[in-house]
């Protein structure tokens, strides 16, 4: 065993759904920063392009920059070709994307939730990793590696407390909630389905991240972590490194939390 080559990422090409949001951005970084060659991929794509640029000049590595939409069949095969055509190979997908609810789709009641907003939802955080999972993993399942991380949140594992959230707009819809756990079913049955090719498929579950929230909600937030306070975006880049490395060789399957304690 050589523990210098545990965390070795060296070279390798890691897809990243949802790369210019706040914590797709802190992954890519820290992976660049572990010499991975990053495969930006979002719907901005004049951010990610900046973003790749400045990897690639700081970090001297040869990332990629793609648009994709994430609910569209050909959009995602397409991703694929591109992605083989500059490298020939994809090392490990992390899909990070999700629908990004601001507080329009958190105002409305339960009772009252649009049925197209909760189609739109399901579309992005399921569909999308769906069709990421079946492209990217054809061409694993050729190589006889490759490694898979689905991220989740901690309201797919426990319900989310209501109380913490009074009027602020930051409550968690229900849809939310249903589509992360989702993911941590979907992982399972890939991590049985691909058992003996190679292929590692584990979520990786988050608590809330620290990013402008009133006072009050940031308080109310850490109040129900052992930690007593909320998570900073670079604090899960390890957790990221850790599942996509040999570090993590004999884990498949599984749902890493880190949430502060929140769901302890």
């Amino acid at each position: 065993m050589n523990t210098d080559k545990l965390f070795d990422l060296s070279n390798k090409v890691i897809i990243i759904t949802g790369a210019g949001g706040l914590l797709g951005s802190k992954y890519a970084e820290g992976l660049s920063q572990a010499n991975a060659n990053v495969v930006l991929v979002d719907k901005n794509i004049s951010k990610i392009k900046k973003q790749t640029k400045l990897l690639n000049t700081k970090y001297g590595v040869d990332s990629l920059a793609l648009k994709i939409e994430l609910t569209n069949k050909k959009s995602v095969q397409n991703l694929v070709k591109q992605v083989l055509k500059k490298y020939s190979r994809i090392d490990g997908l992390i899909n990070n994307a999700m629908y990004s609810e601001g507080p329009k789709e958190r105002s409305f009641e339960f009772e009252k939730f649009p049925l197209k907003l909760w189609n739109d939802i399901i579309d992005v955080n399921l569909t999308g990793v769906f069709l990421c999972c079946q492209e990217v993993g054809k061409i694993m399942k050729k190589q006889n590696n490759g490694v898979i991380i689905n991220i989740s949140s901690i309201y797919g594992v426990v319900g989310a407390d209501q109380r913490i959230y009074e009027k602020s707009k930051y409550n968690s819809t229900a849809v939310y909630g249903v589509t992360k756990s989702a993911i941590l079913n979907f992982t399972r049955y890939l991590a049985s389905y691909w058992n003996n090719t190679g292929i590692r498929v584990n979520t990786l579950s988050l608590g809330g991240v620290e990013n402008n929230h009133p006072p009050d909600f940031t308080k109310n937030y850490s109040y129900h972590t052992m930690m007593g306070r909320m998570a900073q975006k670079h604090e899960y880049v390890g957790a990221i490194i850790f599942l996509l490395s040999d570090a993590s060789s004999y884990m498949t399957g599984s749902n890493l939390i880190v949430d502060g304690g929140w769901t302890a």
